[in-house]
Parts: structure tokens; C-alpha cells; sequence
């Protein structure tokens, strides 16, 4: 009886790493590298004054859609037939998802993807049967319950950004500790940032959280990992820590600390805004992409006159709230955390 119960949880376990952490991390992949490596080339186009760039910039982003939906089916290691198929299913959901068109696309590509590897294989017109099931399937799923996810995903990020208009001392703090957490466990802060549309001051607390984390433990295990490791960490990831952090979990407090103080200097003092795409909101400073997020802003907020120009006060925001304050505030909690003897030399060293 204890067996089963065992295997039941193991697979229990398996499934959900399965989904909401491979799945979940390859969907940020796929927006990477369309959505927001479009925007940036699209931003470079109209900086630089050059057409082209801003195409290939379009481009990219157009694709985005398709682009997670076969990145979610390389996480499940798709046949060939049913990845290809994906692309569909993710131009669909996308768009019929409106503005919660990422979480449509986790949703039914993992389904289309799992019901195609159903008949993969199965039957000698395998050419025709695989892409059929699994296009028709994730499609008809797209135009029956895409707008739903959609709409249900964008009212809640509207929720988080409405109440951080409202409370933003508050939810300063917890979106950015909540998000800055998420970025350091094996799930894709990124991901849930686009699927719920997380912009405006929530987003921009967002990007103190992370921020916070990356440059929090890249700072204070530099004693272990010299420069690798903060160059790793700072603009890699944090989650190179999580080993550690099962270890010995008190670790992850001083960068928690840093990023709810962060948070709210973000939301209250700085009105820190990431008005780009709300992917970056969950970046952080890898690739330096939080940063490139909120300039994208910045000129989409100056071209719809929303906003007149880039002040000085806010690049300074910008660099306190992405490098400086979650350094020195991460030093100040860590320094004592050591002589609490809560964190030893060592508890931070990186096996990389």
C-alpha cells in the first residue's frame, strides 16, 4: 500500500516538473527568442533610424507564438511531426489569447503536444495523421478556450498592476519578493511575467525583485566564486544557488530581504515603470534584458507622448534599484547573517 502511494507521488512529482517547470522554462525560451529579442532589434531599428532592423525586428515578434509552442514541445520531447505541428497550434492560441496569449499557449500546446505523441507513429500514414490531431486538436482548443485563458490571465495581471497603483509601499514589496523568489527557484519568472502581462509600476517592482536576487547572491558569494560566479549569477542566474539554498535555505534571506526593500523604492520613490514587453519584467538584469525592458519603455512611452523624455533621475533610478541598492543591501543582511553564524564561508560555492 505504501508503495503505491510512493509511485503515485513520485509520478505526481515527475508530472508537475513535467509542465510547470520544463514546459514553463522552454516558453520562456521560445519568448526570448522572438518577442523580446524582436523588440530590442525593432528598438535598435528606430533608434538608429534603420528600416530594416525594425522589420527583422517585427519579424521576430510576430513569431512569437509559434515560437513557445515548439519550444514547449522540445521540453516534452516531441516527435518531429508533432513539433512541427505546434507551430500552428501556437499562432492560434496566441492570438485568440489576446493580451494572456502566453498562458493559452502553455495550456493547449502541451495538450495538442500530448495528444499528438498519441498516434505519433501508430498508423502508416503517420505523415498525415500525427500533423492532423495535433493541429486540429490544439487549434479547435485555441478557438473554443484560448479567449478564456486569455481574458482570465489578463485580469489578473490587471488585478496586481491596479492594486499596485493603489497600494505601491505594499504590493511593492510583495511582487517584488514573490517574483524575485520565482526567479531563483527552477521556475520561469519570465514566463508567468508574460502570461500575466506584468508591466507599469508592478512590472517595474518585478524587475527590483529579480534584480535583487541576481546581483544579492552574486555579491555576497563572491568570496566563493570570485568573478565567475558574479558574472554567473549577476547576469546569468540566480538559480545557479538553488542547490545551496536546499542546503542551507538561510542563504536566500538576505537577497529576499534586499528585494523588499528594492520593491518599494521602486513602486514609491523612483516610479520605476516597465512599460515594455512584460516578459522583461521577469529578467531581471540576465542579459541585462530587465534593462533593456524599461529603456523599450521609456521610447514607447515618448513616442505616444505619455512621456516627454528619459530624465536623469530616471537612469539613476534605474541603476540604484537594478546594481547598487540590492548589492549593498544584500551585503548589510549577509554580513549579519554571518556573525549570527546563520551563513559560513562556503554554503554559497557554486559546483560550475
Amino acid at each position: 500500500m505504501e508503495n503505491k502511494k510512493a509511485k503515485k507521488e513520485s509520478k505526481l512529482k515527475t508530472y508537475l516538473h513535467r509542465y510547470f517547470i520544463d514546459a514553463m522554462s522552454a516558453m520562456a525560451q521560445g519568448l526570448f527568442a522572438s518577442l523580446l529579442i524582436g523588440t530590442i532589434i525593432s528598438t535598435l531599428g528606430t533608434q538608429l533610424n534603420i528600416p530594416l532592423l525594425t522589420d527583422i525586428g517585427g519579424y521576430a515578434k510576430s513569431a512569437a507564438g509559434p515560437a513557445m509552442a515548439v519550444a514547449i514541445g522540445y521540453a516534452l520531447q516531441s516527435p518531429p511531426l508533432v513539433l512541427f505541428s505546434l507551430v500552428a497550434v501556437g499562432g492560434a492560441s496566441n492570438t485568440l489569447g489576446g493580451a494572456g496569449g502566453p498562458l493559452a499557449v502553455f495550456f493547449l500546446a502541451i495538450i495538442a503536444a500530448e495528444l499528438g505523441k498519441l498516434v505519433s507513429k501508430k498508423t502508416k500514414i503517420d505523415i498525415l495523421v500525427t500533423p492532423l490531431v495535433t493541429i486540429l486538436s490544439g487549434c479547435l482548443l485555441a478557438y473554443f478556450c484560448a479567449p478564456y485563458i486569455g481574458a482570465a490571465a489578463s485580469s489578473v495581471g490587471q488585478l496586481i498592476m491596479w492594486a499596485t497603483e493603489q497600494q505601491p509601499l505594499l504590493m511593492g514589496i510583495v511582487v517584488s519578493v514573490v517574483v524575485g523568489m520565482v526567479l531563483t527557484l527552477p521556475i520561469s519568472s519570465a514566463a508567468i511575467c508574460a502570461a500575466l502581462g506584468l508591466t507599469g509600476l508592478a512590472g517595474g517592482a518585478a524587475v527590483a525583485g529579480c534584480c535583487a536576487q541576481m546581483i544579492g547572491f552574486a555579491v555576497i558569494s563572491f568570496r566563493e566564486n570570485r568573478w565567475g560566479g558574479l558574472f554567473a549569477q549577476g547576469i546569468g542566474t540566480s538559480m545557479l544557488q538553488v542547490p545551496n539554498i536546499i542546503k542551507n535555505p538561510r542563504i536566500w534571506i538576505a537577497p529576499t530581504l534586499a528585494s523588499a526593500i528594492t520593491g518599494p523604492l521602486a513602486t514609491c520613490v523612483f516610479k520605476l515603470q516597465m512599460n515594455g514587453e512584460a516578459i522583461a519584467s521577469g529578467m531581471g538584469t540576465c542579459g541585462l534584458v530587465g534593462q533593456i525592458g524599461v529603456y523599450t519603455g521609456w521610447v514607447n512611452d515618448i513616442a505616444s507622448g505619455v512621456k516627454v523624455g528619459i530624465t536623469a533621475m530616471d537612469w539613476i533610478g534605474l541603476i540604484l534599484i537594478s546594481f547598487i541598492l540590492p548589492a549593498v543591501f544584500s551585503l548589510l543582511f549577509d554580513f549579519i547573517l554571518r556573525k549570527m553564524h546563520w551563513v559560513k564561508d562556503g554554503d554559497m560555492k557554486l559546483n560550475v
